[in-house]
Parts: C-alpha cells; sequence; structure tokens
C-alpha cells in the first residue's frame, strides 16, 4: 500500500465475510438473498446478515422488486454506485486530466489543465488537491465521500509505496511521496502507477471487459507496454514490466538513446527520434510526435515511409512479446498512434510474420478507442478496484462493527 494508508488487515468480519457476498453483486445485477444463498453456498440467515452489514455502509441497496412465487415477493439488492466516489487524474509531460466518478466508473465531473510536469511535484500535485476540492464542491459531494484516489505519471512507478523513480522527464520528482502530499487534504488511499498501466486498464475496462489477455502499447515521447495477463495489471518486481523503448533493435545499430544504451527502440521509433530523422531529411524542424502525425495527415511521402517503418521496428520487438507471453489483444494508443493505419500496418505487417502461427491465430492488433481518456478513465479503475476489494469491504465493515 502506499505510504501513509494503513494496511489491509484480515478483519474480524472474516466470520461473517460481507466482502463474499458483495463481490457477487459488483457486476450491477440485482439479486434476491435466495440467489446470494444459491451463488455463494452460503446458509440464507448468512447472507441477510451480510446484506445488512453492506447496506449499513451505503455500498448495497435494495432494488425494485422480484416477481413472486406465491406469498410476499423478494427483495432485490444491487450495487449502489452512488454510495461514494473516487478520483482518477492522468498527469503528463503537458497536461493533466481529473475525473470524478461514481462507484461503477461514470464520470460526475472533470477538470483538466496544461501543465509541465517538470515544474516539480508541489506545484502540479498543488493543482491536483485544487481540482480535486473543486469537483466534489460542483457535484455536491462532501470531503469524506471521496473513498480513492488513482494517478498516473509518466515514469516508472514503486506501486507499493506511490513514489516515482528516476523518472528520465519528471525533474524534482525521483521518490517524492505523491500519495502523503495528497493525503495531507484528502486522507484516503491515493494509488499511483505508470502512465501506461494506467491506460491498459482504462482500454481494458471500456472496450475489452472479457478479455484477459491484453497489452495496451503506449507509442508517443517512449515506446511501453501495459501488460494484463489472466486479468491482472503485471507490473513486475521493481514495476518496470513492459519498458519496451529501451529493448535493443537490429536496426538501431550504435543510435545512442537518451537512457544512453546504443541501438533502443525508443531512439529509432519515438516520435522524437522520428521528427529529427523528418527534420534532417526535409530540412526543416519538427520537434515531437503531433508535428509527425500532422506531417502524415498531410500526405506527406517521406512522413509516411518513417511511420510505417517505426511500425515494423516496433513490430520487431512485439512480435517477440506475442511468442512470449500470448495476448489475445494488442490495443495501440499514443501520440503517435494519432498517425493510424500507417503505424498499425507496420506493426501487424512484422507481428504477423515473426511470431508463432497458433500465437497469432486470434490475435487482432488494434488501435485505441478510448484516446486521451484512456489514462484518466484507468485511474479510476485502478481506485475503484481498491475500494471494490475484498479486503477493503471487510475492513469497512469491522470499523462498522466496531
Amino acid at each position: 500500500m502506499p505510504d501513509g494508508v494503513p494496511t489491509q488487515r484480515p478483519s474480524a468480519l472474516a466470520a461473517s465475510g460481507a466482502s463474499e457476498v458483495f463481490q457477487v453483486l459488483r457486476d450491477g445485477q440485482p439479486r434476491t438473498r435466495a440467489q446470494l444463498a444459491q451463488v455463494t453456498g452460503l446458509a440464507r440467515s448468512t447472507v441477510a446478515a451480510r446484506i445488512d452489514a453492506l447496506m449499513s455502509l451505503g455500498f448495497v441497496a435494495p432494488f425494485g422488486g422480484a416477481a413472486s412465487t406465491g406469498g410476499r415477493p423478494p427483495s432485490l439488492f444491487a450495487l449502489n454506485p452512488g454510495a461514494r466516489v473516487v478520483v482518477g487524474a492522468d498527469l503528463g509531460a503537458t497536461h493533466a486530466i481529473v475525473i470524478l466518478a461514481d462507484l461503477s466508473g461514470r464520470e460526475l465531473g472533470r477538470a483538466q489543465q496544461q501543465i509541465r510536469i517538470g515544474d516539480g511535484p508541489e506545484a502540479v500535485l498543488g493543482w491536483l488537491a485544487a481540482a480535486i476540492t473543486g469537483l466534489l464542491e460542483s457535484d455536491g459531494r462532501a470531503a469524506d465521500e471521496l473513498a480513492a484516489v488513482g494517478i498516473g505519471l509518466p515514469g516508472p512507478v514503486e506501486h507499493d509505496t506511490g513514489r516515482p523513480i528516476n523518472p528520465p522527464i519528471m525533474p524534482g520528482w525521483d521518490r517524492f511521496d505523491v500519495p502523503g502530499f495528497i493525503q495531507r487534504d484528502f486522507p484516503v488511499p491515493v494509488l499511483v502507477d505508470n502512465d501506461v498501466n494506467i491506460m491498459a486498464l482504462g482500454e481494458l475496462n471500456a472496450s475489452w471487459p472479457g478479455v484477459a489477455d491484453l497489452m495496451f502499447i503506449k507509442v508517443a515521447t517512449g515506446i511501453g507496454a501495459g501488460i494484463i495477463l489472466g486479468g491482472v495489471l503485471q507490473r513486475g518486481a521493481q514495476g518496470t514490466a513492459g519498458d519496451l523503448g529501451h529493448v535493443r533493435v537490429s536496426r538501431g545499430g550504435e543510435t545512442i538513446c537518451r537512457c544512453g544504451n546504443a541501438g533502443c527502440l525508443e531512439a529509432i521509433a519515438g516520435g522524437p527520434a522520428l521528427a529529427a530523422a523528418l527534420s534532417e531529411a526535409g530540412d526543416r524542424t519538427l520537434t515531437g510526435s503531433q508535428d509527425v502525425v500532422e506531417l502524415v495527415r498531410s500526405g506527406d511521402v517521406q512522413a509516411l515511409q518513417a511511420v510505417r517503418q517505426a511500425g515494423r521496428d516496433i513490430g520487431d520487438v512485439l512480435a517477440t512479446c506475442v511468442n512470449l507471453v500470448n495476448p489475445s489483444v494488442i490495443v495501440v494508443g499514443g501520440a503517435l498512434a494519432q498517425a493510424g493505419e500507417h503505424l498499425l500496418a507496420g506493426i501487424r505487417e512484422v507481428v504477423y510474420t515473426r511470431s508463432l502461427p497458433l500465437a497469432t491465430e486470434h490475435l487482432r492488433i488494434v488501435p485505441s478507442v478510448s484516446g486521451q481518456n484512456a489514462g484518466v478513465a484507468g485511474a479510476a479503475v485502478l481506485a475503484i478496484s481498491h475500494v471494490l476489494s475484498p479486503e477493503a469491504i471487510d475492513a469497512a465493515s469491522a470499523r462498522l462493527a466496531g
């Protein structure tokens, strides 16, 4: 858990286990006590006690009535998404987007601002704290209705503490206590992850809810992957899983990367690398991904060829990933993905040629549907998943009982 947030412990309510009933109701489908007893295998009296506890917390509410088979109609119960709210924040190199959402993920309010992550954590997080206050006030919510905050950052994050670790484009942020800063104003769990991981969560939740094995590839200044296997986000031992941009590729040669190594994927296929190559080839000045995308949209042949080749270079790395982890969906997003099918065509060309036939038999390589909303939606999902986790529900129930 992030610093400043008590570790969730098995509650005294383990004997009554309200979370067991609640996890069944999380899909939003109303059920009767009898149906809940059948699904969980618990006694009707036990289910009734757990429903009472969840209703006291506000997480579950009666839902209309069910058809009677004789006698008094049975009562239906369902998740009450309005019981609490969460905040999702996507903090990028030059932008900040924040939403207030209910427990179903429905957006209740939004704030956004052009910011510079390089201005430092106090300035950026100070803006975020003020934005959260404004969103709560606009929706008529009291501060104690906020249940958790999810934040995505454009750099490596130590997930257990929520602290950025040596982030290359975030001066002043190294090991800064992000959760602790936000908890000065909002004493709730603060979950922090890198931006590509939360984009993977957002895309999965919005567009691929039935998919268990998905990779989200962000192609922008850097190149990274959010990897979900068996429905679980894979962060790795130090939180650096999915750092594709610093995999050496054959075409990279001795091109020096910002990480200090030579031949990295990012050094030849990232937005700044393409902008620099096109600037040199065309006697013009381009600065990043957006300039490259605009050239592609204008039909510039050199830009089209460069983006297609970048797709091939990315596909070279992804072909190995496909053989290794066997995803069923690869979603491509990020600023450079706005170049459209030209990037995707290059990726598909190499992945489908180089990967094992069995691994690509049902593989789909598709553009992001959520676009710039993937990150902020994923940050809200991160917060909601914590609030509705069995450990959090049982702990809340135990506090209520105590």
